[in-house]
């Protein structure tokens, strides 16, 4: 564990320019920097890195961030990963504090179980290499699936022997405990007695990230129909299969690269696309996708073709998970391989430029797949059609992103033969009520991404569109922009005589809202005002660096989105042509006041509405009464509220 002084150290010594410099050719534009971006493809530069404020921003994919997070995008580095990168370009020692007695014990564990996983990929090789057995069963089975010596190697494949303990006997010779063995699910104990869990199987290697053996698949060979085809290391401290996707080691730089994974659901499939050159291709094992998977794929790109066989019961199984790679935010297409064929078959039967050819030429948009699959089956029966439309509703309810629903809804009706009204109503349905079930469970951590997380909406905003969202975003983004700069004010004293004061940003809107007693419904517009509130009354200031810096990289990612622009003011430009614009530093005091009574307008709406969908229920007199005069009150702050939000504006 790295020492929060070495981090802060790293912080302070990366250069932003110097780090991305390394990887990207930049120019001086202005006080910025700007290049191509290194995370989509571009041909006019948009990537821009500002050295005073130390981040990078891309106006182009959105993408944006400190030297670490850079380091981690680029790389795919992991947080420590990134840190230990940059400490050793700027020559700093990483000093790691000493885990507890307790971390230690799990991280011996893990590490013990990572070197058990190696020595038993290495026995399963040299099985399948050398041994007789080895070569006339397991090395005959690769050859007939056409796997050539090369991609045998590449993927580690191996064999365990049609042995009792042939593995489980080597291992504890050279001295691993049979605890251990047992925990890696790679022996099992039977009356006491330990034996191998792969006998007589070919094995395939499941890797993490790094290239380190978390598990294995493996397959067995004999007909007998009492054991199952494929069995899989259990879940242990290293391996969670939830979280894991078989290939993705060798496939990462590939799917950066082409900007697309395809994706499969055994190992045999990834290694007969590797061969056909299709190499940003992984597979889950067979086992259902999970939300762990769309996030790590997420990690290298947005775009995820999924490879299906001709079963239409399977790929209707599969529906669900599309459906959770949509709710990413990810765009999905299907590609249909003739009936009796899948990946495998298909890169076997076929040269690789036919495999290339036919997988780009195949691929269609989910949404227009699934309807015109379940079309078919309708054959003009309204119950069935009417089940369709809440199918495909339910697909496109999943999509983050409104102007995507707006055209799937568009193009979906047509092919429906739907109103588009009906079909977007149907939609809106469906997120109402998702978001609506959202609120009443718990909900896991958010893993930490570099990604935008999509808003839960409240049935306030469903209903009415009523949405704080901007106005909370640009006080908290005037609040750190100029939380130092002062604002005067003027005020009458006791003797009738006008009397000048001045007070921060920062400590005016804070007090104002402190005072009304007002809230963030955006968690990470909350965070940030109970953050700076916080430092104020421990007598500590935070600086933007601070936020861009910042352990959480939401909070991170909104603080950079919202102080970066693409557009910067000429001054040479103002003095040739004899226009100036004001700049919003130069009315800093009427711009916040804007601010602030527009956040509070909105607040005002939403708290009046709630107040009048009660007054619907209300059944009591006396509640009736003191809504009513709540609603009065509120309508009348609105009304006074209004007037001055207008007089500050035209003044």
């Amino acid at each position: 564990m790295i020492k929060p002084e070495t981090i802060d150290k790293i912080f302070d010594a990366a250069r932003i320019d110097e780090v991305v410099g390394d990887f990207v050719n930049l120019k001086k534009r202005g006080v910025n920097m700007l290049g191509l971006c290194p995370f989509h493809n571009e041909k006019t530069p948009s990537f821009t890195v500002s050295p005073a404020k130390g981040i990078f921003k891309c106006f182009g994919c959105g993408k944006g961030g400190n030297a670490v997070n850079f380091v981690m995008e680029h790389e795919h580095f992991s947080y420590p990963e990134a840190l230990k990168y940059l400490a050793d370009k700027y020559g700093i020692e990483v000093e790691e504090e000493k885990p507890s007695a307790e971390q230690q014990e799990v991280l011996d564990e893990k590490e013990s179980l990572f070197n058990l996983t190696a020595f038993a990929q290495k026995h399963f090789e040299h099985t399948l290499h050398e041994t007789e057995e080895g070569r006339a069963i397991g090395l005959t089975y690769f050859k007939e699936r056409g796997f050539t010596t090369e991609s045998i190697k590449k993927f580690g494949l191996g064999y365990s022997l049609n042995s009792w303990d042939d593995f489980t006997s080597k291992a504890l010779k050279n001295g691993y405990k049979k605890e251990l063995l047992e925990k890696s699910s790679l022996s099992r104990s039977r009356d006491h007695q330990l034996y191998d869990a792969f006998r007589a199987r070919v094995t395939f290697p499941i890797h993490n990230l790094s290239g380190r053996v978390l598990g294995f698949g493996a397959r067995i060979l004999t007909q007998d129909k009492k054991k199952p085809k494929y069995i899989n290391t259990g879940e242990s401290e290293i391996y969670h299969k939830s979280k894991v996707l078989y290939g993705l080691f060798f496939a990462k730089s590939a799917i950066t690269k082409a900007d697309n994974c395809y994706l499969t659901e055994g190992y045999t499939d990834v290694i007969s696309m590797h061969q056909a050159g299709i190499e940003n291709v992984i597979a889950t094992s067979g086992t259902s996708l999970t939300t762990d998977q769309i996030k790590l794929i997420r990690r290298y790109t947005q775009n995820v073709t999924l490879l299906f066989d001709g079963d239409a019961a399977g790929i209707k199984a599969a529906f669900r998970g599309v459906d959770m790679i949509l709710e990413e935010g990810m765009n999905v297409k299907i590609v249909l391989f003739p009936e009796g064929e899948d990946p495998d078959s298909y890169a076997r039967n076929y040269r690789p430029a036919e495999v290339q050819a036919f997988v780009e030429e195949n691929a269609h948009d989910f949404i227009g797949f699934k309807t015109n699959l379940l079309l078919e089956e309708t054959q003009n029966d309204p119950i069935k059609k009417a089940k369709l439309i809440k199918e495909v509703a339910l697909s496109i309810s999943r999509i983050p992103d409104a102007i995507a629903r707006s055209l799937y809804v568009k193009k979906s009706s047509g092919l429906l033969q739907v109103e588009e009204k009906l079909l977007m109503a149907e939609v809106n349905k469906q997120r109402w009520e998702k978001a609506k079930g959202q609120r009443h469970q718990p909900q896991p951590d958010e893993e930490q991404s570099w990604e935008k997380p999509e808003e839960t909406l409240s049935d306030t905003q469903l209903k009415t569109g009523i949405t704080l969202d901007h106005q909370e975003r640009e006080l908290i983004r005037v609040l750190l922009e100029y939380h130092d700069k002062q604002l005067v004010f003027s005020q009458e004293n006791e003797d009738g005589h006008t009397e000048e004061y001045s007070v921060k940003v920062s400590d005016f809107i804070l007090d104002d809202l402190m005072d009304d007693e007002l809230s963030f419904e955006n968690h990470l517009c909350q965070a940030i005002f109970d953050e700076m509130r916080q430092a104020r009354d421990e007598g500590r200031e935070l600086n933007n660096q601070y936020f861009f810096n910042h352990h959480d990289p939401q909070i991170s990612k909104m603080v950079i989105n919202m102080l970066t622009t693409p557009y910067t003011l000429s001054f040479q430009w103002e003095e040739k042509h004899q226009i100036y614009v004001t700049r919003e530093d130069e009315q800093l005091q009427k711009n916040i006041m804007e601010i602030l009574y527009a956040f509070k307008l909105k607040k005002l709406e939403k708290i009046i509405y709630e107040n009048k969908e009660k007054l619907k229920e209300e059944k009591e007199e006396e509640g009736v009464m003191e809504l009513m005069k709540n609603v009065r009150e509120m309508e009348s702050i609105k009304t006074m509220l209004a007037r001055e939000l207008s007089r500050i504006v035209t003044q």
